[in-house]
């Protein structure tokens, strides 16, 4: 299923009331097709997401992976000014040498590093000047 082409509606027999209605069939023909490609592209490949009920997009028709443009941070800004992550994140271990390295980082951005606590794994915290290690501490039990 193909989503719709604007190339193929076109007006050239429908905008004048001089224009010949029978020439016009293929126009409006046409443009029914594209609405049809609309209509069916709900939830389809190269199509688009519908909402559901509750005016949100269904689980099963979110990627699992999002991917930003090659040179672009993907930003999430939720109007609350707080984001929500149910179960747990997975941070990439990165190295001191590879957090160093980063020209990217930010005030408040945060790392897991293999290596950052003299040679001990750790998470590291980013002051605006360098990264800052927070150790881990002792097994959880309960």
């Amino acid at each position: 299923m193909a989503w719709a082409t604007i190339g193929n509606v076109t007006t050239t027999h429908l905008d004048s009331a001089t224009d010949d209605p029978s020439q016009a069939r293929v126009e409006i023909y046409n443009a029914l097709l594209e609405l049809q490609n609309v209509i069916n592209g709900r939830n389809a490949a190269s199509g688009v997401a519908g909402l559901n009920a509750s005016s949100k997009i269904d689980g099963a028709y979110l990627p699992n992976t999002i991917v930003s443009d090659a040179s672009t941070n993907l930003t999430l800004q939720p109007t609350t000014g707080k984001i929500v992550l149910e179960d747990i994140i997975s941070l990439t271990p990165q190295t001191v040498a590879e957090l160093n390295a980063r020209t990217d980082q930010a005030e408040g951005d945060v790392a897991y590093c293999s290596d950052g606590d003299a040679g001990s794994k750790c998470i590291a915290i980013y002051n605006g000047t360098d990264w800052k290690v927070i150790s881990l501490g002792a097994t959880i039990s309960t």
